[in-house]
């Protein structure tokens, strides 16, 4: 259970959606949780009890709504606000980190004992590893058993279960329905089995406000060419994956003024294991799990960027499918234009990328890995056109992950993130400020050297000096990464001038 319980009352009785994914309403007398803003009759105060996860609520014996599914909901915005272990643990569960190592590899990862970890999480989320995966489990079967015609021998691994009969008795115990009885019940149009064509459809929730827009026109002003491609409405991409490959069609849901606001995201899986990690990427590419109410109550009343958020508050941060990935374009997006970045690095990709097996319309490689973008710099320098200081950094980058001296995935913590990175040759706070920001979702990161962001603030009537704007940041904490967002929207902040430091 949680501490605040008296909040979490009110704001299931106000049937507050901002609260979706924060914690679930255990109701004593049917035996169910629900999300906050299930529409069905607040239970008395006395009946309810609040769990932070939904593996929490299924340990005491509760199953979840079939109405109001409060499994499918976005992420605790939490687990980006803090760095701390079991923040790190969160995220790399969502990853899907224990149904490919175990217990013992997300320990190992973190650098607790297998003990004291289960002792950090049930103390705080209220389970442990396995049952917080377990949860994660039953709610990936669901959908597919909801939104695809595959058999349920394919859905019990591609959910992360090891047999069948482990899949059918956690459904049991999660939805009180078997398999069966939840794929007839389900009214969604289902897709075809015939995955490599057609793939898996899936909405992906958010909270509202969300302009889905803006962040796929985003990713898509920085598409590299064979790894991503935009049409105006859909991004599309390549995805390195634990087992195999991928594709991720992104694209916005149709809005309403009732319904959740979401992301209708198609995948095209080469092993269907990947999908808990396909899904939990894609929100990470998106900022899916944040929390704009509360980016508003804290920014809204600013007089130089209250406006920005009051004109677009659904603006989001992006995100990156893979760390090493994004630490070499913001390296290669060093002091150049975005456009100059793209064409260096899709240069890089025709030179060390990896051929997909399935290419999809423009998307036909996997970016570099470590060992081939290694190899390339020490073998064929000439293969693209870089200062030689920054095909060094790169060098240093390849080494430092290919040595296990750096890791860059959602259980890095971020200040030793940024320590590593400036240790290394040729790469300063600007590109570990970047990368902590993307790569590990931190929401207070701000590059106040970074001439977009001088630009934008000279516009706006702010101090336009770093080491003045650092100051004047302080009042923007724990949201600076949202406010350089919205500075970084406003016209002629990137202008295609060489020595401009723009995201890549």
């Amino acid at each position: 259970m949680i501490d605040d319980a008296e909040r979490c009352y009110q704001a299931a009785k106000s049937k507050d959606a901002r609260f979706d994914g924060v914690f679930v309403t255990g109701v004593l007398t049917t035996g169910i949780y629900c999300r906050p803003s299930c529409p069905a009759r607040t239970p008395r105060r006395e009946n309810v009890k609040f769990f932070a996860t939904a593996a929490a609520a299924q340990q005491a014996g509760l199953r979840a709504c079939l109405r109001c599914r409060p499994d499918a909901t976005p992420g605790s915005p939490k687990w980006n606000l803090r760095a701390d272990v079991v923040a790190r643990a969160m995220r790399l569960i969502r990853d899907g980190v224990v149904d490919r190592d175990g217990v013992s590899g997300l320990s190992e990862r973190l650098g607790y004992s297998e003990r004291h970890l289960n002792r950090l999480l049930s103390a705080e989320v209220g389970a442990g590893p396995l049952a917080l995966a377990r949860a994660q489990r039953s709610q990936n079967a669901r959908t597919l058993l909801e939104t695809t015609d595959l058999p349920i021998t394919q859905i019990a691994f591609a959910a992360g279960f090891d047999s069948v009969r482990q899949c059918n008795d956690t459904i049991r115990q999660a939805f009180a329905r078997t398999p069966r009885e939840l794929r007839q019940r389900s009214k969604v149009t289902r897709s075809s089995h015939d995955l490599a064509a057609h793939g898996i459809e899936l909405r992906l929730p958010a909270r509202r406000p969300f302009s889905a827009e803006s962040v796929l026109a985003f990713l898509g002003e920085r598409a590299i060419a064979g790894v991503e491609e935009f049409d105006g409405a859909t991004f599309r991409r390549s995805v390195r994956l634990p087992r195999g490959q991928a594709i991720v069609e992104l694209s916005p849901g149709t809005e309403n003024d009732h319904g959740p606001a979401f992301v209708l995201a198609r995948l095209y899986l080469s092993d269907l294991r990947d999908l808990t990690a396909a899904v939990a990427r894609c929100r990470q590419l998106l900022d899916l799990d944040a929390d704009p109410i509360a980016v508003f109550e804290a920014l809204g009343d600013d007089p130089w960027i209250g406006p920005l958020v009051a004109r677009d508050p659904g603006r989001r941060i992006a995100g990156a499918v893979d760390g090493f990935e994004l630490s070499v374009r913001a390296i290669i997006g060093q002091q150049v234009s975005v456009a100059g970045a793209r064409t260096v690095a899709a240069r890089l990709v025709e030179a060390a990328g990896e051929t997909l097996v399935e290419p999809r319309a423009g998307v036909t490689h996997l970016f570099p890995t470590a060992d081939a973008l290694a190899a390339l710099v020490s073998e064929n320098p000439a293969a693209f056109a870089m200062p030689a200081s920054r095909r060094r950094a790169l060098a240093a980058l390849a080494g430092a992950i290919l040595s296990g001296e750096l890791v860059v995935d959602p259980g890095t913590d971020p200040i030793e993130l940024r320590e590593t990175l400036v240790s290394l040759p040729g790469i300063g706070p600007w590109t570990a400020e970047y990368v902590a920001m993307r790569a590990l979702r931190d929401p207070d990161a701000f590059l106040a050297s970074d001439l977009g962001i001088i630009r934008a603030a000279a516009a706006l009537g702010l101090p336009n000096e770093p080491r003045i704007l650092v100051r004047v940041a302080e009042a923007w904490r724990p949201w600076r990464s949202y406010v350089m967002a919205h500075l970084w929207a406003l016209p002629n902040a990137f202008t295609p001038r060489r020595e401009s430091k723009e995201m890549p």
